[in-house]
C-alpha cells in the first residue's frame, strides 16, 4: 500500500466509521443480483500514473463484460485519496460495489463492518480460501476473524540499486547492512547526486520503513495486547536511525522531505539518486525510460548479518486486496467478479503489469515470476516479511506515526537538529493522538 492525504481528517472518519452501526459503503450502479447489470470499481493506482492503470485495467474489464454481460465502471483512485474516500463512503453509506484496499488498513476497515466478510462460504465462491498463499492471507483482518477482503497483489520492500552508479563510486555490492548503505550513499552523495531516495512526506511509507526498523530493533509499536506503546526505547532508536539518512547521515536530499507522491521512483529512473527502498518498483522504472539491466534488486539492509532469511525482518508484508461493500445491491456480481480478478489467468497477467507477485499459489508458480528480481522479492515475502498490526486502529498508527515521522523529515530539511529527544516527543505526541480505550 502507498500514502494518506489528510491524516487528520482520516482519524477523525475512521473514528466516526467505527462507531457508526449498520453502514456500509452502497452502490450507486444498476443492476441487482438477479441481474446485476453493472458494477463500480474502485482501483489503486498500482502504475506510474492513473492513465497507465487505466490502460491495464480497462482491457480486463471489458473481458470480464464480454465473459459476464455485467459492465464495470472503473475509478483509479490515487493513494493520497483512497483511504478518506473509503472512509467517507463507509459513514456515508455511498461507495463502490467493489474496491482495492491497502493489506495494512483491513482490520481498520473491518472494524467498521462495511466490507463483506470473506467467510468460507465466500470463499468457496472464488475457488476455495487454500488458493491463497499464507502470508498474503494474514494481512486480510484481525485474527480469529473472518477476512475483510481477498489478495489481489502481493509485495515486498526491496533494494533497488543503480549498478553504474555505485560501481562508480567504488562500491562492488549492494549494501547488505545499513551501515554499508550509508558508507555506499556517502560516497555516491556529490555532485548534484545522492546516495538515496525516500517519500518524507507520504505517512504510510515513513510507517513502513519505521515499522521495519523497529523490528530490527527487537520493538514493536503496540503491546501484546493491542495497545500503542510508540515510545519504547526499540521505536524510538527505530525512527530516529531511519530519519537519521537525511538529518545526519546526509544521504538523502533535503528536498525528499517533502516527496509524497512518487517522486523517489523518478528521481532513481533518472540517475539522480543511487538507490531506493520500494515496493515492486521494477514496472514503474521500465514505463520511466529505465532499462532493466541497469539496476540490480537486492534484500533491505538489516543491522547486522545477511538479510533475506531467518529471523531478519526486511519487509513489511506490502499489498493490495480487494473488498467488497456488503451492502451492494449487486454482492452476487461483484463476488464474480473478485473471481475473476483472482482467476490464476487474470493474476499472472495482472501481477506482470505491476510487477508484484501473485498471491494465488498457482500463479505465483508459473515461471513468469522466477526472475531474479522477484526471487527477492518471493524469498523476502516467505522467509523475512512480517505483517503490519492488525489491529483496529491500525490506521490511526499509520496517520499518527507516519505524520510524525514526516515532521521530523521537515526538521532534518530545515536544519533543525533531530535527537532522541525531539523523536521521543513527536512519538508522545503521535500517541496521544490514538483513540482512548
Amino acid at each position: 500500500m502507498r500514502s494518506i492525504r489528510a491524516a487528520a481528517t482520516g482519524a477523525v472518519i475512521l473514528s466516526l466509521a467505527l462507531t457508526a452501526t449498520a453502514c456500509g459503503g452502497g452502490s450507486t450502479s444498476g443492476g441487482s443480483n438477479e441481474s446485476p447489470g453493472e458494477l463500480t470499481y474502485w482501483a489503486s493506482n498500482q502504475g506510474a500514473s492513473v492513465e497507465i492503470d487505466k490502460k491495464v485495467l480497462q482491457p480486463e474489464l471489458d473481458k470480464f463484460e464480454k465473459q459476464t454481460g455485467i459492465k464495470v465502471e472503473l475509478e483509479v483512485v490515487p493513494w493520497s485519496d483512497l483511504l478518506n474516500r473509503i472512509l467517507t463512503a463507509t459513514t456515508s453509506g455511498q461507495g463502490p460495489d467493489v474496491l482495492n484496499i491497502g493489506n495494512t488498513w483491513s482490520a481498520s476497515l473491518q472494524a467498521t463492518g462495511a466490507l463483506l466478510p470473506w467467510d468460507a462460504k465466500n470463499f468457496d465462491r472464488i475457488g476455495g480460501k487454500d488458493r491463497f498463499v499464507d502470508s498474503a492471507l494474514g494481512s486480510t483482518g484481525a485474527e480469529g476473524q473472518d477476512p475483510a477482503a481477498v489478495p489481489l497483489y502481493s509485495m515486498a520492500y526491496a533494494l533497488y540499486y543503480n549498478k553504474q552508479m555505485l560501481a562508480d563510486a567504488g562500491v562492488d555490492a549492494p549494501p547488505a547492512t545499513w551501515d554499508e548503505l550509508v558508507a555506499a550513499g556517502k560516497k555516491v552523495s556529490k555532485d548534484g547526486k545522492w546516495g538515496m531516495g525516500m517519500e518524507g512526506s507520504n505517512p504510510s511509507e515513513n510507517i513502513h520503513h519505521a515499522f521495519v526498523f523497529a523490528k530490527q530493533h527487537g520493538a514493536d509499536f503496540f503491546t501484546a495486547d493491542g495497545k500503542p506503546d510508540f515510545t519504547n526505547d526499540g521505536a524510538v532508536t527505530a525512527v530516529k536511525q531511519y530519519v537519521d539518512l537525511m538529518a545526519k547521515d546526509k544521504i538523502i536530499a533535503p528536498g525528499n522531505a517533502e516527496y509524497a507522491q512518487n517522486q523517489s521512483v523518478s528521481d532513481f529512473a533518472k540517475g539522480r539518486t543511487a538507490m531506493l527502498l520500494w515496493q515492486s518498483a521494477s514496472a514503474n522504472l521500465k514505463s520511466q525510460g529505465m532499462a532493466d539491466d541497469a539496476y540490480g534488486i537486492a534484500p533491505v539492509p538489516v543491522q547486522s548479518g545477511t538479510p533475506g532469511a531467518g529471523k531478519q525482518v526486511n519487509s513489511m508484508v506490502a499489498g493490495i486486496n480487494l473488498a467488497v461493500f456488503k451492502n451492494s445491491d449487486n454482492i452476487d456480481g461483484a463476488t464474480d467478479f473478485v473471481k475473476f480478478m483472482t482467476s490464476d489467468a487474470e493474476q499472472k497477467l495482472l501481477n506482470t503489469a505491476y510487477s508484484s507477485i501473485p498471491p494465488v499459489k498457482a500463479a505465483q508458480e508459473d515461471p513468469a515470476f522466477n526472475s531474479p528480481a522477484n526471487s527477492v522479492l518471493k524469498d523476502t515475502l516467505a522467509q523475512s516479511a512480517v505483517a503490519l498490526p492488525q489491529v483496529p486502529d491500525e490506521s490511526q498508527f499509520e496517520t499518527a506515526v507516519g505524520t510524525a515521522v514526516k515532521d521530523l523529515f521537515a526538521d532534518a530539511a530545515g536544519g533543525r537538529e533531530v535527537t532522541t529527544a525531539s523523536v521521543k516527543a513527536a512519538l508522545t505526541k503521535a500517541q496521544q493522538q490514538m483513540p482512548k480505550k
